[in-house]
């Protein structure tokens, strides 16, 4: 993974994020020799979103084969949150 520096992008501005970007599909941002950021393409970001969000379906649903729900109003469900604070 390419890092840049905070001064170069300031000084060579997007063209220094997608040239690094030719290289690999992400880039870190170091401010001050400390890793800072990510930048990526949006289309490599948008990918990664649909995972997270592909992850979190599965999650749920062997969470209901397992009986690992609860069935609770709405008033019951804040309650119970407040009460452990989720």
């Amino acid at each position: 993974m390419k890092i840049i520096a905070a001064n170069e992008l300031k000084t060579r501005g997007v063209s220094s994020i997608e040239k690094a970007l030719e290289q690999s599909p992400e880039a870190v941002i170091s401010v001050r020799g400390q890793d800072r950021y990510v930048v990526m393409e949006l289309e490599e970001y948008n990918r990664l979103r649909v995972c997270e969000l592909e992850a979190a379906l599965y999650e749920t649903r062997r969470e209901l084969a397992a009986g690992e729900t609860t069935e609770e109003s709405v008033d019951a469900h804040i309650a119970r949150i407040r009460n452990t604070g989720a």
